[in-house]
């Protein structure tokens, strides 16, 4: 099938006189006929459902329709964004590991890397997605366990050069994890370029509406886990009956290692009632992430030619320096757009305050247009140094551009910039 078909179909596929939308099964327990077949499932869980803890039925259809997006082995979901950065490191790292991530990736992100995982000894060692072969080489150790990158970077908007990294990471025998949020698998497959592991924060464009918070981790099961550095996941496992990983589940070690062990003893597991609303978004996915593209190219040109912008950062642009990396790896530029205004902090704060369509909020990727100030919102926690390595200006303006009519959007800006100078 196709994206625009897998969207609608993939994940459930109702059997006679079944219920033709995905059924929210809201129960946290399922039960069984003997004592014997409950030990059965807590021997080898992924043979049945045994708590929602680990797995739900909605939940799990909404699994199995991103992974078929994203070409993977398997899907797991989890209750935020954050949860899936952290699983998918936690899942091959310990104390005294590290592991290597671009700079230009989102500031919640950049804070969980930076100060969060150091807490539990796991190091990260930030280097530019622009640097040299030489410096990448240098940033690899002994004990790095995997490279991290950001297909479209929340709010720098470069675009992530998948395979060069992926090179980088398999020379060094590590996996490359690539979070797809803006781009979505509709925009973009990292699998087809390289990438071993893709997370999303299904809060944004997957759910589209702004209704649930949610995450998702995808394993395209390629990825080597015998080669000696991940003992973990080809040992026998002393916490649950020395299952070994590989073993036991082949290409989607990876993915299993993460329910049986991470979210056994987390629960960050997304609800069932999430996950419904979320498939919901999924299934008009394909359809929005084409009218974000064509909505924000308009305004991306707009903003180019405004004299009270002093520069537009849209990958889709020509004059962008991300447009041949992305002209190589996305079918199109999602609908945000970084743009700084001349005048800097005070007069991107007065431009905010006067639009009216769009909504001033912490959100991004809405069908609604909504806009955000990253150095005193959702980035004030960054120090003025890494404000500069994640490519946020004082007078930086994220724009999520929305579906409506490209005409009062535009309109919308012609009024804020007005009011600007006033």
């Amino acid at each position: 099938m196709k994206d625009e078909t897998k969207c609608l179909h993939s994940g459930y596929q109702p059997k006679n006189s079944e219920p033709r939308v995905v059924p929210i099964v809201q129960s946290t327990t399922y039960v069984y006929d003997s004592t014997e077949e409950v030990a059965s499932v807590f021997d080898e869980p992924t043979k049945s459902l045994i708590y929602s803890r680990f797995a739900n039925p909605t939940v799990m259809a909404v699994e199995e329709k991103i992974n078929a997006l994203e070409g993977g082995v398997g899907a797991m979901c989890t209750s935020s964004g954050q949860a899936a950065s952290l699983m998918s490191i936690l899942n091959i790292c310990s104390a005294g590991d590290s592991f290597i991530s671009v700079s230009e990736i989102y500031g919640g992100t950049i804070n969980l890397f930076s100060y969060t995982l150091k807490k539990l000894g796991i190091e990260c060692i930030f280097v530019k997605s622009t640097d040299s072969d030489e410096v990448l080489e240098k940033a690899f150790k002994e004990n790095t366990k995997a490279v991290f990158g950001e297909t479209i970077a929340n709010p720098a908007l470069t675009v992530f050069d998948i395979e060069r990294f992926a090179k980088f990471a398999h020379r060094h025998n590590v996996p490359l994890i690539v979070d797809n949020t803006f781009a979505t698998p509709i925009l973009c497959k990292p699998f087809e370029f390289g990438a071993d592991i893709v997370i999303h924060s299904t809060s944004k464009y997957m759910d589209g509406h702004a209704v649930q918070v949610g995450g998702v981790i995808v394993d395209s099961g390629n990825f080597d886990w015998t080669n000696g550095n991940f003992p973990e996941l080809c040992t026998p496992d002393e916490s649950y009956h020395g299952i070994v990983y590989t073993e036991t589940y082949g290409k989607a070690a990876y993915i299993i290692k993460a329910r049986m062990q991470l979210m056994r003893d987390f629960g960050a597991y997304p609800a069932a009632h999430s996950a419904f609303l979320l498939n919901l978004g999924l299934e008009t996915l394909s359809v929005r992430m084409n009218r974000y593209c064509e909505n924000a190219m308009a305004v991306a040109k707009y903003l180019e030619n405004c004299d009270k912008v002093e520069s537009v950062t849209y990958p889709g642009l020509e004059s962008d320096k991300n447009y041949p990396l992305a002209k190589k790896y996305l079918k199109g530029c999602s609908g945000v757009i970084s743009f700084v205004i001349k005048g800097g902090r005070e007069k991107a704060m007065k431009f905010m305050d006067s639009l009216e369509l769009a909504s001033n909020e912490v959100h991004v990727a809405d069908i609604r247009t909504c806009v955000l100030h990253p150095a005193s919102e959702t980035h004030r926690q960054l120090t003025d140094e890494q404000l500069v390595a994640a490519g946020i200006d004082a007078g930086m303006v994220r724009f999520s551009v929305g579906l409506e009519n490209i005409d009062d959007i535009l309109a919308d800006l012609d009024k804020a910039f007005a009011a600007v100078d006033k």
